[in-house]
């Protein structure tokens, strides 16, 4: 890593404010001497631009898990030495720290949105580079269209399928359902899709998209919208804090509506901000795990808090994510090492990652087990489903496919 490129890096860091003893170069003690030669990765991470209420813990989970993982030794003696930088959710800023990762000689990358992730995906094939994202676009999934891309969690499609089955059974099958959906590639992802299923599946849903604007303080207008469609179900494919305004504007108004949050609105953030009282109630989909619902695998993360002096209300289920996409990245880069490849590159990392076999995840992501093949980037199918009660998430079903 060039000066420049490591002073940026340790700003950036120093920046998420986590205390982190290590954010890439050298590794701690551990199982590993910590002492062979560096693994690269690049991440592009979204701290100040329009999703970086989850893209900063996202970030922070994924740095820490490097942190972890450098102390232990590293990956079989090698040390991740990563360089994160904030793109600040510009396509183009993306764009130019990817081509600076590439210099660099990165052997993977961690990106963040769909715009940019969709964007990169051709170059991403050309120049051989494993790529995983906070994207999880469907498009992404398919290995004849984005052969290194590898997407870790349910698609926002297979979430969308998922939020619409519970909708459809909680009505008893008669509903108006509004999508409300950032305006951007990773907010109109799910949307035709879930129109699909409801012809698909027959259901007697009535679906209509709305995009949200940015910088709203109210989306009172666009709840008229719906209540003209006679909606009783709001389904957010967006980020936390403008689902948390809509959950305040339908308490304030007196509206009969439920919200259904996808992913990245799917989060205690959307239960804070909203406050409790106007979260109470409403539907999370979520494909993983939040700390507080005690899973097996989020004992390391636990300890790793204690350790470094973390309060775990601090720790929510975007760090969570961060944590455990870097570690499945991590765990192809070991599997490679095991399978002997004579070198740590891009197509080796690719073909251990497809036929590694299942990740044990202790019941954090989907079903607990993240499985690509040759044939399907997707490394899930499985999510949990939660309910906004007493300003917690409280699990309703684990592991709920379309």
């Amino acid at each position: 890593m060039t000066r420049t490129s490591r002073l940026a890096f340790v700003a950036a860091c120093s920046a998420l404010a986590l205390g982190l003893s290590a954010c890439g170069s050298d590794g701690g003690s551990g199982s590993g001497d910590g002492d062979g030669e560096p693994i690269k990765i690049g991440i592009i991470a979204d701290l100040t631009g329009a999703t970086g209420d989850v893209g900063t813990p996202y970030n922070k989970g994924m740095l820490a898990y490097i942190d972890h993982i450098n102390a232990e030794g590293g990956i079989e003696g090698h040390p991740i030495e990563a360089n994160s930088n904030d793109y600040a959710y510009e396509v183009p800023q993306a764009e130019d720290l990817y081509r600076q990762y590439v210099n660099d000689g990165v052997v993977a990358i961690q990106g963040w949105g769909t715009g940019d992730t969709e964007a990169l995906h051709k170059r991403v094939a050309s120049d051989e580079l494993p790529f995983m994202s906070g994207s999880f676009a469907e498009s992404l999934t398919d290995p004849n269209e984005a052969p290194f891309n590898f997407v870790v969690a349910p698609t926002y499609s297979d979430q969308m399928r998922v939020a619409l089955n519970w909708i459809n059974e909680d009505s008893g099958g008669d509903a108006e359902v509004a999508v409300f959906h950032h305006d951007s590639p990773f907010g109109q992802a799910p949307v035709a899709d879930g129109q699909a299923w409801v012809e698909e599946k027959g259901y007697d849903l009535g679906y209509k998209a709305y995009a949200m604007p940015g910088g709203q303080q109210n989306y009172v207008g666009l709840l008229n919208q719906a209540q003209s469609q006679g909606a009783k179900y709001i389904v957010i494919q967006n980020v936390a804090s403008p689902a948390a305004l809509v959950a305040k504007d339908i308490k304030d108004q007196g509206l009969d509506m439920k919200i259904v949050c996808l992913n990245w609105c799917a989060n205690e953030l959307f239960i804070t901000t909203a406050g409790a009282d106007a979260a109470e109630g409403h539907m999370l989909v979520q494909p993983f795990a939040p700390l507080n619902v005690g899973k097996p695998g989020h004992d390391v993360i636990n300890d790793y808090i204690e350790e470094k002096g973390i309060n775990a209300a601090e720790v929510g289920t975007s760090w969570v994510q961060g944590w455990y996409v870097m570690h499945v990245m991590a765990e192809g880069m070991r599997q490679a090492i095991a399978d002997g490849a004579e070198e740590l590159d891009g197509p080796a990392i690719r073909e251990a990652l497809e036929t590694m076999g299942g990740i044990d995840t202790g019941g954090v992501v989907g079903d607990g087990v993240v499985e690509f093949s040759a044939d399907s980037h997707r490394g899930s199918t499985g999510t949990g489903i939660y309910t906004a009660q007493g300003g917690e998430m409280v699990e309703v079903e684990a592991g709920a496919t379309p």
